[in-house]
């Protein structure tokens, strides 16, 4: 880990809460509120937040699954997102989610007309927004975890 945690102390509620806590709490929330208030489906929101994880590196991100109404993605869909270029596994909706995550953290500036008139024959205008401002989340919080070393010491809840 790249920051001293006090003996004791749980590293994400010490790093996010007490070392920075004007920066941290509203951090936190935004992160939180993109699960929270989410319009998008699971599928195309998971194929979205695992490629985040995937090139951010972030085991924290990559070990989670996104719950909703007891249900998650199966067990073999962050193969399929690995592979979302040809895998069969997904819609359209889902594999531009896995394209547009992908895009936007290693070369946005790459995305041209050919891939908005895709984007927007698929999404909506609100949910193009939605689906940017959580993959703005996605690659800001886990690069910060990953980068500090925090995502190796956090548990997900019942492991």
């Amino acid at each position: 880990m790249n920051i001293d945690i006090p003996e004791g102390k749980d590293p994400i509620l010490y790093v996010w809460g007490e070392m920075v806590p004007g920066i941290g709490l509203a951090a936190s929330n935004f992160s939180l509120s993109v699960y929270e208030h989410t319009t998008l489906g699971l599928r195309e929101f998971e194929a979205a937040r695992l490629r985040i994880a995937q090139i951010n590196g972030c085991a924290f991100c990559l070990d989670w699954r996104t719950e909703r109404d007891g249900e998650k993605v199966e067990e073999e869909f962050a193969e399929a997102v690995t592979d979302w270029r040809t895998t069969d596994a997904f819609d359209q909706r889902t594999r531009l989610a896995a394209e547009y995550a992908e895009r936007y953290a290693l070369d946005h500036h790459a995305l041209d007309e050919e891939f908005w008139a895709r984007m927007t024959g698929q999404y909506s205008q609100t949910e193009i927004v939605e689906l940017t401002m959580s993959i703005g989340s996605w690659l800001a919080f886990g690069r910060l975890n990953h980068v500090l070393g925090l995502d190796t010491v956090c548990v997900l809840p019942g492991h």
